[in-house]
């Protein structure tokens, strides 16, 4: 079979692309800048150009088809009618990569179902991403065009150690704080819950939806299954560097107030995600993938990451800015405790 994705070398494509270019069963395309070859298999064919250079692109895939294309990195409505103008004759089946992020926040169950209300008033990027899911499905409705709604929450490589706070820089300087014995910020009071997916068990479900004739027409959240509270992927994270955690926790709200002016978007990615509980059900994708499982838990990925990135000088980011910011917050509020 013959797979194209757009994009492919990102935090959840790579371990796909990867994952399939040991198949012999599959032919591996991508289309990206190239920027990043040196992570795509020798085997993977590349075409190199920019999405956004819509005619450039068509002449490059002329009289080309493929069983299955994948948009990573397709963001926007006019993104997709672009993949629809593009592959509308060119594929077997399109699969669109949406976000958990879409999910109604919050949701009327913490047990999310691909049945849960799609609204999200606090970030743009989930509206953007309900809006293209919109655009799809009405082309599947009308006129048959084959697509496939993936929505991943929150999943991680080797390159990335997740968090709930962090700077513009990413989640580096977290790391350093820890490891310095300074606070570090856990939004709310650490108890609400949330799902991390290793990137290699997030492309086991994936590749099952590829090439499904069951998966047309349909939306699969794919997740983990092991939840946890942001205080125990904090105490996780801080017992894999060997350090003690010294967690200081701060309302979502007061932090999306605070740190606006930063410009740090904490309204989107807490209170419009990260800061409500969510518990995934899987059982529609374990339906038509029953292989789909937690294979690398949080105990041991985020072990994985934090090897890599402490053994990877180019990873290691750091954000003076966001230092001092999370002084000054915490500052602040120790602060207002002796004046009341």
């Amino acid at each position: 079979m013959k797979a194209l994705f757009i994009g492919g070398t990102g935090t959840i494509s790579a371990a796909i692309v990867r994952k399939l270019a040991a198949d012999p069963s599959w032919e591996v395309w991508l289309i990206n800048r190239g920027n990043r070859s040196d992570a795509i298999p020798e085997n993977v064919h590349l075409i190199k150009a920019d999405m956004s250079d819509e005619e450039d692109v068509r002449k490059k895939i002329e009289g080309m088809h493929f069983d299955v294309v994948s948009e990573f990195i397709g963001f926007t409505v006019d993104q997709v009618e672009r993949d629809y103008r593009l592959f509308k004759e060119k594929t077997n089946q399109y699969i669109y990569i949406s976000s958990a992020s879409a999910y109604n926040k919050p949701a009327a169950d913490y047990r999310i179902t691909e049945g849960t209300t799609l609204a999200n008033p606090h970030w743009e990027y989930s509206r953007n991403k309900i809006a293209s899911e919109e655009f799809l499905m009405k082309k599947y409705r009308e006129e048959g065009f084959p697509v496939t709604i993936v929505r991943p929450s929150h999943t991680y490589d080797e390159r990335n150690v997740p968090l709930g706070v962090h700077g513009k820089k990413g989640f580096y300087q977290v790391i350093k704080r820890m490891q310095e014995g300074k606070p570090v910020i856990i939004q709310g009071d650490g108890t609400s819950l949330w799902t991390l997916t290793f990137n290699a068990d997030f492309a086991v479900g994936f590749i099952g939806l590829m090439g499904n004739r069951h998966a047309i027409g349909e939306a699969f959240q794919i997740t983990g299954d092991e939840t946890l509270t942001w205080n125990q992927i904090y105490a996780t994270i801080a017992e894999a560097l060997g350090v003690k955690l010294n967690a200081y926790h701060v309302s979502s709200e007061y932090l999306s107030d605070v740190g606006d002016k930063y410009g740090f978007d904490f309204e989107g990615s807490l209170i419009g995600d990260k800061a409500v509980s969510v518990v995934f059900d899987n059982s529609k994708l374990k339906r038509i993938v029953p292989e789909m499982r937690t294979n690398i838990s949080f105990n041991k990925g985020v072990r994985i990451a934090l090897d890599y990135v402490l053994s990877h000088p180019e990873c290691q980011v750091e954000d003076p800015e966001f230092d001092a910011w999370c002084d000054k917050v915490i500052d602040a509020l120790e602060q207002s405790k002796k004046v009341i």
